[in-house]
């Protein structure tokens, strides 16, 4: 009787050391929940690409089949982890939708994936002249006036940009957040916020929102875009500065999103070895690794508490 009096005892005070040791390990395993998986742009209702065109691909193809290879892999590597898709057809969601279902989903993580794109450039010489005739005066003062004209030739070169680059929303200007708007309508390649009633600045939610964004989703948001960058450069891909951050055209999908929110640029398809690259099994699967590997190392670093995690959701 006497050593069972005690084994109560014993396990009644170790009882708070076991219920805490059980809290803390569920709540490692809840510090990531949700993951958003955004495939940029989308074919249109009329059939027309959205994005941006290689020499012989879309970008709406090319982000559309690497997302869907990283939902594939995320199943795997995190079965624990919620994984939503705001385009899982190749038809194209409105950019504000795909905001509401990340924030409809209290995500805790939105990564987009996108591919760059740089003009041709454009280059001219001086060829000669040619003369050209023209009538100055009326009258009986009209006159033939002659007069050489320089003659060029022009021609377009692809455009050697190359490398990725992944995007946060910059934190500087947090009106900026709000109020900017791009000029392209709302399908365009720069993912516009032109037709979208755009939050204010002067509502006291939405500076609470912009608030907790300053607080909170910065930090992570840079945490995880450096992690996947350097996976990239560790991967030999060219190395163009690291994260950047934007606040100077309407990145609907970073603005909008109410938790940590990225872009991945996975390479330019106007650079013909990058749009092999990143239309190749090989490409895409480097690429899904490498973002899994930084999802990991940002996960990890959440349950470490290295980054801050998030007691309350800005929507």
């Amino acid at each position: 009787m006497m050593k069972k009096t005690f084994l109560v005892i014993f396990f009644v005070a170790l009882s708070p050391f076991l219920f805490s040791f059980i809290v803390k390990k569920e709540s490692k395993q809840k510090v990531l929940k949700t993951v958003i998986v955004d495939a940029g742009h989308g074919i249109m209702s009329n059939g027309g690409y959205n994005g941006a065109k290689g020499s012989y691909s879309y970008e709406d193809v090319i982000a559309l089949a690497v997302a869907k290879e990283l939902v594939r892999q995320l199943h795997e590597a995190l079965p624990d982890v919620k994984i939503i898709e705001t385009r899982p057809t190749e038809y194209i969601t409105p950019l504000h939708r795909r905001a509401e279902i990340a924030n409809e989903n209290h995500g805790d993580l939105f990564i987009s994936i996108h591919c760059n794109a740089m003009p041709p450039i454009r280059h001219s010489e001086r060829i000669g002249t040619k003369t050209v005739t023209s009538y100055a005066g009326k009258g009986k003062k009209k006159r033939r006036v002659t007069r050489k004209v320089p003659q060029y030739r022009y021609w377009t070169t692809p455009n050697p940009a190359s490398g990725t680059e992944t995007y946060i929303w910059a934190l500087n200007k947090s009106d900026a957040k709000v109020n900017s708007v791009s000029k392209n309508d709302e399908y365009g390649e720069v993912d516009s916020t032109s037709n979208i009633t755009l939050p204010d600045p002067s509502d006291p939610v939405e500076r609470s929102r912009m608030l907790v964004y300053a607080q909170n989703y910065f930090r992570k948001s840079m945490t995880f875009a450096d992690l996947v960058e350097k996976g990239f450069q560790s991967q030999g891909r060219v190395y163009r500065g690291g994260v950047k951050q934007r606040n100077d055209k309407g990145i609907w999908v970073l603005q909008a999103t109410g938790m940590p929110s990225v872009l991945v640029e996975i390479g330019f398809i106007t650079s013909k070895d990058e749009e092999n690259y990143i239309n190749s099994d090989k490409g895409q699967d480097e690429i899904v690794a490498n973002i899994i590997n930084a999802l990991k190392d940002y996960k990890q670093k959440l349950e470490s508490r290295q980054i801050t995690t998030d007691d309350k959701k800005a929507f």
